[in-house]
């Protein structure tokens, strides 16, 4: 199935197919596809970013969320099967000052982010502005990201959700991407590293990588959990996206 043109439905449809995404990404991750003693909750971040997708580290282990997460993927032996792999041109010493580990309320630590980013997110200045801030923050204090933007580029993000998070943090230019819209995975080591896949309307969507160390990850399935939550939209709104 391939992603929608989300623009010809409201944003609350897309709002619907949102959350039911989140709930099926949850779900898969936590029926066997993360490690032992990580796990997925769907909740909202404080600040506004949206219902995420958090895996957290239970304060049982001392190995989870160091140098190894058993059962996932080394980026030295099978790098993410990604278009594109940036990292930036910096001294890694500027950055290693973030060191903070942010705690869930529950002391369970906060390893990742999934972000969908939906409409609201960039209708504003501010909205946009808010949810940069709440990326870098979490880059800043080790917490690995995933963002997935079916939304096309607009007047304030107009060469896409990673160009504007990428120039913010490190000013570097990033070129317009091929493709509208943004697959993009971050790796929050002492620098961080992207990890990022253009797509289009009509196109599947790949697997994409979520780290749970600088140097590991899991692949997360986002073509089978879209279909999916897809089948959830109605039957109306599905005519509509189909045309």
């Amino acid at each position: 199935m391939p992603m929608h043109d989300w623009k010809r439905v409201n944003a609350g449809i897309f709002h619907d197919f949102h959350v039911t995404w989140i709930g099926i990404l949850k779900n898969t991750l936590n029926s066997g596809l993360l490690p032992p003693d990580y796990y997925a909750l769907a909740e909202q971040v404080a600040g506004g970013i949206g219902p995420d997708v958090l895996t957290l580290q239970t304060p049982t282990s001392p190995d989870i969320g160091g140098d190894n997460a058993p059962g996932a993927v080394a980026v030295a032996a099978a790098p993410p099967k990604v278009r594109h792999t940036v990292r930036p041109a910096v001294d890694e010493y500027v950055f290693k000052r973030r060191s903070v580990a942010i705690r869930h309320v529950s002391n369970h630590r906060l390893i990742a982010l999934i972000e969908i980013l939906s409409p609201g997110n960039k209708a504003s200045r501010h909205s946009l502005r808010s949810f940069l801030d709440k990326a870098e923050s979490a880059l800043a204090h080790g917490i690995h990201l995933l963002l997935v933007d079916p939304h096309p580029p607009g007047p304030r993000d107009p060469r896409g959700i990673h160009a504007a998070l990428w120039e913010r943090l490190f000013d570097e230019a990033v070129a317009t991407p091929e493709k509208p819209l943004t697959l993009a995975a971050y790796a929050a080591g002492i620098v961080p590293t992207a990890y990022f896949e253009p797509i289009d309307v009509g196109d599947d969507l790949p697997d994409m990588p979520l780290f749970l160390t600088p140097e590991q990850y899991i692949n997360v399935p986002l073509e089978s959990t879209y279909r999916a939550a897809y089948q959830g939209v109605p039957r109306y709104y599905r005519a509509i996206l189909e045309q």
